[in-house]
């Protein structure tokens, strides 16, 4: 007997280039009956190239699935109907690398219109992404705020929040982010977060980028030219360590007063996961080989955000860069989402204690914070 199917159709606001999209195109969920799956049917951002790369790899190049504006400009009683929401709220308020600014930054409002979303449309569950600095902006108060309003959008939401961190997920990168699921409250199931897949054998970065080799055809692998002062400093820099290496002759050290950032000029160490690859900065914050005096490719850098290397990211090679560095890694959504997924068709997976606080946060310390977010939600611990 051929068994059901059923496809949850996904929206995304804020989508990025289609990491989470990915991840929840690959997810799938099969029990004795019935094979869930995703379908993505229409997706929002602001940045043009951003777009074009969402459309071609996500919709086949249908850019009609995709609204290229912002997000404010969004009438949601008009999109076409979801059963699942995705947004990674812009974090640019929140991290904290930046100013933190939280909720009186530009940027820290706009996760409101993921609430407005879900308001209008109650899909059965959405899935939100932030930086780990969302839980100590404005003192904590806006993570607080968040899961008051995202509890209580709608018809009620189980909210099950953890700290993430993809490199236990199989992502070959130390990129630690805050994601909450949300499932609508009158379903009555419990998402539980799925065990860690790689926490005790990494996947490296030498792994990543060598395994298979990138080919010499591979679109968005450009190398970047190096100045010769930037190759003489990055000779004498080991892998694993940066531009504040003591080993570094004093006429090429970086004249530098306060804080020094630890991610200029440095070098992957091949045998660990690489730092988080970021989106954005001057020189010196393009991620560096660990043997060759040079900066990495694009490509390298979405591997080490796990894309396949057909995924193509339109736009300059700059623009690139943003794009991969703002993505989420769609191996860790696919652990994620495929979890949802099999809790939907009851299937039963290795599951750990949500995690939010901090490393050492116990379930008390959980309980204490979400003590004082009550009206409408509900937290899962």
């Amino acid at each position: 007997m051929k068994k059901k199917e059923i496809k949850f159709k996904l929206a995304e606001l804020f989508s990025g280039p289609g990491g989470l999209a990915l991840g929840a195109m690959w997810s799938f969920a099969e029990n004795l009956n019935t094979i869930y799956g995703i379908e993505p049917v229409w997706a929002n951002d602001y940045d043009a190239d951003t777009c074009k790369t969402y459309a071609r790899n996500i919709h086949d190049g249908n850019e009609k699935n995709v609204i290229c504006a912002r997000v404010q400009e969004i009438d949601f009683k008009k999109v076409p109907k979801f059963d699942v929401l995705a947004f990674g709220f812009p974090c640019n308020d929140f991290s904290i690398v930046g100013e933190q600014k939280g909720f009186d930054g530009k940027f820290g409002p706009l996760y409101s219109y993921g609430v407005r979303a879900i308001g209008i449309h109650n899909p059965k569950w959405f899935i939100a992404e932030n930086v780990s600095g969302l839980q100590s902006a404005n003192g904590g108060n806006a993570f607080k705020q968040i899961l008051k309003d995202l509890g209580s959008a709608g018809k009620g939401y189980v909210l099950t929040p953890h700290l993430y961190k993809f490199e236990e997920y199989g992502v070959p990168q130390q990129r630690h982010r805050i994601v909450i699921i949300g499932i609508r409250k009158d379903l009555d199931l419990r998402f539980k977060i799925p065990a860690p897949t790689t926490k005790y054998e990494y996947v490296t970065a030498r792994t990543a980028i060598e395994n298979p080799q990138i080919s010499d055809n591979t679109e968005n692998n450009e190398l970047t030219k190096q100045s010769m002062a930037v190759i003489e400093r990055l000779k004498h820099i080991p892998a694993g360590e940066n531009a504040w290496y003591e080993g570094i002759p004093m006429h090429l050290r970086l004249n530098v007063k306060g804080a020094r950032m630890s991610q200029i000029y440095k070098r992957l160490d091949p045998n660990k996961p690489a730092y988080t690859i970021t989106g954005s900065g001057g020189g010196g914050t393009h991620v560096y080989h660990w043997s060759e005096h040079r900066a990495l490719t694009n490509r390298e850098r979405a591997r080490l955000q796990s894309f396949p290397d057909n995924f193509v990211f339109e736009g300059s090679k700059e623009s690139a860069r943003k794009q991969i560095g703002m993505a989420v890694p769609p191996v860790g959504a696919q652990i994620i989402i495929s979890a949802v997924l099999k809790t939907f068709a009851g299937i039963p997976y290795e599951y750990i204690e949500p995690k939010i606080v901090s490393d050492n946060a116990d379930k008390q310390e959980l309980i204490s914070l979400f003590d004082e977010v009550k009206t409408g939600t509900t937290v899962a611990l």
